[in-house]
């Protein structure tokens, strides 16, 4: 996050309390001065400033910057125009109007400096009780152990994500709680919910309503944006939500068991799917009791085989306990390290003038 605040020189009382009112949905802390004079020490280092028309009216010759946006009440008329020329303003923001575009000009502050875009990676079961909740959430918990990421239930019929790995006493917000209005702040979402070993999961309840379409992808994009990788547990009902999800993720991996009943059922899934996302992989569970091979099964659904995973010894007693572990050698973790090799593999590009550190 930012060690400068964004800076607002507003004269105005109403257009005063509208940003203020905005900066605190986007979660973004600000410093004031009452004019550009008072405001000269701080205006070349302020990652972002934000006038009104008043404060623009007084010249003070301060030197020209990036990131300076003038806020005014209703249409902008040919005053407004020549004062946001003057001071070499960004954008001109009418509010009520604009007030996406402001929340999402503080929502970058918070966020801090654009890095390269995290995965997004879907996980759905082929049938009822494939495990793609236990594989969803293997994936994160692997995922967590380098790099920041961040564990989704979008499935308000599962019984919550949070249980399967012994959080339903943890304090936190679940999607029943959770109130979005325009953009995501990561940081303060993330702060929020309960975790597991440094992943942040953001669970259904067992009580009250599951996440809508537009939530979940704002906050999908948002932490794909923040640079985590963004691990959903997808419902086989593939509902609005389910399907949006699908269509923006890097990777959607359907766990289908070596069964033949399991891949005509797993069909009727990716029919759904195949119109929404051409990034689907197949990860064959179980064992075959007619030795077919994981390829075969792979073969009668048509995506690429991703991984192979075998039973997992007293995996049933470990989730049953709430003592979900990962086993450093254990089939889900290599399964999950070559999903997330997958997903980098198909991940979406750094955002231009990106540079590594």
């Amino acid at each position: 996050m930012a060690t400068e605040r964004p800076l607002v020189v507003a004269t105005d009382e109403t257009v005063l309390d509208e940003i203020l009112r905005v900066a605190a949905v986007a979660g973004c802390e600000l410093d004031r001065e009452p004019d550009l004079l008072a405001a000269r020490g701080r205006w070349t280092r302020a990652p972002l400033v934000v006038l009104d028309e008043e404060a623009a009216a007084v010249r003070v010759g301060l030197p020209r910057r990036a990131g300076v946006l003038l806020v005014c009440k209703g249409t902008p008329g040919e005053e407004t125009w020549r004062r946001a020329f003057a001071v070499g303003a960004d954008q001109v923001l009418c509010l009520p109007d604009d007030e996406a575009d402001l929340i999402v000009a503080f929502a970058d502050v918070v966020d801090g400096p654009a890095g390269p875009p995290g995965p997004v990676i879907a996980v759905v079961g082929g049938r009822g009780g494939a495990g793609a909740s236990v594989l969803a959430a293997a994936v994160a918990l692997e995922a967590a152990r380098s790099s920041p990421a961040l564990l989704v239930d979008c499935d308000p019929l599962g019984g919550g994500v949070d249980l399967l790995l012994g959080l339903e006493k943890e304090e936190g917000l679940r999607w029943p709680e959770v109130r979005l209005s325009g953009r995501v702040s990561i940081p303060r979402l993330v702060e929020a919910l309960p975790s597991r070993d440094a992943l942040p999961v953001l669970s259904c309840g067992r009580e009250g309503p599951g996440p809508t379409p537009d939530a979940l992808s704002a906050v999908v994009t948002a932490g794909r944006r923040a640079g985590r990788t963004v691990v959903c547990d997808l419902s086989r009902s593939l509902d609005d939500g389910a399907l949006a999800v699908s269509a923006v993720a890097d990777l959607v991996v359907l766990i289908v068991p070596q069964e033949f009943r399991a891949c005509m059922a797993a069909k009727q899934v990716l029919r759904r799917l195949s119109a929404h996302s051409d990034r689907l992989s197949v990860v064959a569970s179980g064992r075959s009791i007619t030795g077919a091979s994981p390829s075969s099964t792979a073969a009668l659904l048509g995506p690429p085989l991703l991984a192979t995973l075998p039973p997992e010894r007293r995996l049933a007693e470990s989730l049953e306990s709430g003592e979900f572990t990962l086993h450093p050698r254990g089939p889900l973790t290599t399964t999950a390290r070559a999903i997330l090799a997958s997903a980098q593999d198909h991940a979406a590009p750094a955002p231009p003038g990106y540079a590594a550190a």
